[in-house]
């Protein structure tokens, strides 16, 4: 009997420590990096390594996962929201499992042109984690990794844990620069939380100097940082890998200058009822219009003709039309050019005034001069 309820007291709590745990377990999130418009980036490295931590110490667990296993859905998330731009691109892990290699580093994948899927497809090989953590025998291959690409802009991703590392990572790192000089910076993603990796990669990150014209580079990071959604891994790429095109300079069309020039009314002074003939006493008001089309050669003028309602509609247009060409006579014998000038004649059509008095047919029968 007793063993029977201490048989049922151990599943129970088999049970009650299950659900629990079952509770706690999240769905993954699909992740959905931000896209890039290639149009408004340029490549800021020409050559980039990722150098990758698949050591034993990797095998950790960090907050319901591995240190390996975060540090992976870094490169991944990373190489889905790189943008392919021509750049040449590498990834060499050091540590790893004798199922991976029989190395303590190797050049899992390039260098060569930057392709997300072929990047992707080289990187499943990595497994597992396991052996020593040589970062610095990764550093010393990666002289070779760079050797003889073109360009001079290189940047390198260190992705580890930072810890148990033999040799002297600085000095390999140190070395890198010497060979690469400014050309060549180093971004570090810490995984995990020790403070002595902390404080490595930081000094790591410090030795990248100034990458080409683009100013300082070389920075430090964390893996919880660039997971914590796809912006913050996009401003990582971003800050890393691409340049942002200025926006060209908005195309200033000059204006055209509209003078705005007043009507020139002439009335009845010009001519005498039911004539065309200029008076001679009208001349100065037409000499000041040539003289004012002289001073503005760009500009041409619209005779208009208009008459009063005396007659029938068909004789006053045929006045108001001889009025306007014989103003145009008069400005052409003052040298102004006559393709300047278009006359029209509206006859008694647009008055300005009642014609049932005088002095309201007096002010009908004019001349307007329209600039344009």
């Amino acid at each position: 009997m007793r063993l029977l309820t201490r048989s049922l007291l151990t599943l129970f709590a088999f049970l009650f420590l299950f659900g629990c745990a079952a509770k706690q377990m999240s769905t993954p999130v699909a992740f959905e990096p931000v896209q890039f418009d290639k149009a408004a980036y340029s490549s800021k490295v020409d050559n980039f390594l990722i150098i990758f931590d698949s050591s034993s110490s990797m095998r950790y667990p960090l907050e319901g996962e591995t240190k390996f296993d975060k540090a992976k859905t870094v490169v991944n998330r990373l190489n889905v929201t790189l943008p392919e731009m021509g750049q040449t691109g590498g990834l060499r892990s050091f540590g790893h499992s004798s199922k991976v290699s029989n190395s303590s580093t190797e050049l899992i994948y390039g260098m060569e042109k930057y392709s997300t899927a072929n990047l992707d497809k080289a990187f499943q090989k990595i497994v597992e984690p396991g052996g020593t953590s040589p970062l610095y025998k990764a550093l010393n291959d990666a002289k070779e990794d760079f050797k003889g690409l073109s360009g001079e802009r290189n940047a390198v991703v260190i992705i580890s844990d930072g810890e148990e590392l033999p040799g002297n990572v600085l000095a390999s790192a140190k070395a890198l620069k010497e060979i690469y000089g400014p050309s060549i910076c180093f971004h570090t993603v810490l995984v995990g939380d020790s403070p002595e990796g902390e404080a490595l990669l930081q000094e790591i990150s410090k030795i990248g100097g100034c990458l080409g014209a683009s100013g300082d580079c070389g920075f430090f990071t964390t893996a919880d940082k660039l997971l914590n959604s796809p912006e913050d891994m996009a401003c990582f790429v971003e800050s890393v890998f691409l340049d942002k095109i200025a926006a060209p300079a908005p195309v200033v069309v000059p204006k055209k200058e509209i003078v705005k020039e007043e009507v020139w009314v002439l009335g009845d002074v010009l001519f005498g009822s039911g004539s065309s003939v200029i008076k001679p006493g009208a001349y100065y008001l037409l000499d000041d219009i040539a003289a004012k089309l002289e001073e503005k050669p760009g500009m041409s003028i619209d005779i208009q003709g208009h008459t009063d309602n005396i007659g029938s509609a068909e004789s006053n247009k045929e006045l108001s039309s001889r009025r306007a060409q014989a103003v145009k006579n008069y400005l052409i014998g003052k040298g102004i050019m006559p393709d300047r000038m278009t006359t029209e004649g509206f006859g008694f059509s647009k008055p300005v005034a009642l014609n049932g008095t005088e002095a309201g047919r007096a002010l009908n029968r004019r001349v307007e001069i329209r600039p344009f």
